[in-house]
């Protein structure tokens, strides 16, 4: 008789705030401002799935939390990860096939630029390619020094980033003309 499967541990918003709280103890101001920063281009969250998380974590005792009192302001509750939380976090770690999924409303919208007008697609893509440019920028305005001093997981995950956007940028560029040509063809076509 075969043995169980082995139970597969996802990357969810809970483990990936518990990865962040090894760096140490952080706000969930302060997580959402990483999401946004470092994990942005590949796994975003708001404060709707963070919060939740942090309360889901700190039930089940894989984090603490310390209340900081502020003036006129509710108190700011600073998350440090527990031994059972690092637990937790190991387990979520050793999933050897984690997914790698994207979600795209940039490319859902482009799977029927057969019924937009050329002038609405290329204004879709000027604002991608101004999106990538900052994108891009964020990493010529990195200091060398504060890479260095980087993990290199952080590293391999940052180049990656920078290499999707950049490939993203020249595939645009070299092929835009697929789907804003075709109206133009047309004019062409009835005028000649």
């Amino acid at each position: 008789m075969a043995g169980k499967p082995a139970e597969r541990f996802l990357m969810d918003v809970k483990t990936v705030c518990l990865g962040m709280l090894t760096d140490g103890p952080a706000s969930g101001y302060d997580m959402k401002k990483c999401f946004e920063s470092s994990f942005g281009h590949f796994f975003p969250a708001g404060y709707g799935s963070i919060y939740p998380a942090l309360a889901t974590l700190a039930r089940n005792r894989m984090v603490d939390f310390e209340e900081i009192p502020q003036d006129g302001k509710p108190d700011r509750k600073v998350y440090t990860i527990t031994e059972k939380g690092r637990e937790e976090l190991m387990k979520g770690l050793s999933n050897p096939t984690p997914t790698h999924k994207v979600r795209s409303e940039f490319l859902a919208m482009l799977w029927f630029a057969h019924l937009m007008p050329a002038e609405q697609i290329d204004l879709v893509f000027d604002n991608k390619l101004k999106e990538l440019d900052a994108f891009l920028k964020l990493f010529d305005d990195f200091p060398p020094r504060q890479f260095g001093a980087t993990p290199p997981g952080a590293q391999f995950v940052a180049g990656f980033g920078q290499f999707i956007a950049s490939s993203l940028k020249a595939y645009i560029e070299e092929h835009r003309d697929m789907l804003t040509q075709r109206d133009k063809d047309k004019v062409k076509a009835v005028g000649e």
